[in-house]
């Protein structure tokens, strides 16, 4: 996603450096026309904005306040944007400590996928000073449609965390249905036809079942990321007594995904533990097992 979100920002007139931590995936940026830069450090040294998306919490501190990371090089007044998604009291504590180096921080995370990165498209909900959010506002708008500002430095992944609720709740539901239809004899792609247009309408209906029934179980989001925003989440809601009786079902069904070697494969591929639930064949035959 990263690569897609940057080469929006050079097509829309920044100057845009790269850094990547596999050196090999900066090269069709550079190819583009990025610059490539050495490590975060020396980002920020050349840069007034800086963005990272990156896999989970230690990906960011590592990125962010390791010995060559985007702290060591900011200068007072630089722009961190995470478009990570991480637990919401790691990005306070994290934006707390880029107050310290004078380093204003917004949490930023985003949906949408692939296909909303390559588009520009992605919704992005954003958390910190309101200032700095319209001071940034060009460099979101490059990147995305649905740009709300969604309160202070935390709140955009507090609303990324609800949306990982519903989008796990509705995989669940159109894996449910699809297994419906196909063992009630109807078929699953006239189905998604009808359903769609209704109330039962998803992003996961509308993007997600099409390519279960071809068998197309590549990750636009994959399973292991899935299951950490699920268990940020889930370790959230215990802080706060909560229950999320659906969510933590999502997640168990997701895990068989993974112990039947699923971890890199689509969400989608949820499907395949809901034919082994319900005896029923939906993936084309070169898809099963």
């Amino acid at each position: 996603m990263g690569n897609a979100m940057a080469q929006n920002l050079y097509q829309a007139g920044f100057h845009v450096t790269v850094w990547n931590r596999t050196p090999s995936k900066m090269e069709e940026a550079v190819k583009w026309g990025a610059e490539q830069g050495k490590s975060p450090k020396e980002v920020a040294e050349n840069c007034d904005a800086v963005i990272t998306i990156v896999g989970d919490t230690p990906d960011v501190r590592e990125v962010v306040e390791g010995p060559e990371g985007i702290f060591a090089g900011a200068g007072r007044g630089l722009i961190l944007i995470d478009m990570s998604t991480i637990a919401p009291e790691e990005t306070r504590q994290m934006a707390e400590r880029a107050a310290e180096r004078g380093v204003r921080m917004l949490d930023a995370p985003v949906s949408g996928g692939d296909v909303g990165a390559r588009e520009g498209t992605l919704s992005i909900m954003v958390g910190g000073e309101k200032e700095t959010v319209e001071e940034v506002m060009p460099l979101l708008q490059a990147m995305g449609k649905n740009i709300v500002h969604c309160g202070p430095v935390g709140a955009g992944q507090t609303v990324k965390a609800c949306n990982q609720i519903m989008c796990g709740l509705n995989l669940l539901g159109v894996v449910e249905a699809l297994s419906f239809a196909k063992k009630a004899g109807v078929d699953p792609e006239t189905m998604i036809q009808v359903t769609t247009q209704g109330a039962a309408g998803s992003w996961a209906l509308s993007n997600l079942a099409p390519r279960v029934i071809k068998g197309d179980l590549k990750p636009g989001f994959s399973v292991k990321f899935q299951q950490k925003d699920l268990r940020i989440v889930l370790n959230e809601a215990e802080r706060m007594a909560l229950p999320l009786l659906g969510t933590a079902a999502v997640s168990q069904l997701l895990r068989a995904v993974q112990a039947s070697g699923g971890d890199e494969d689509g969400t989608q591929s949820l499907i395949t533990v809901m034919e082994r639930l319900g005896q029923v064949d939906i993936l084309p035959p070169q898809q099963e097992g």
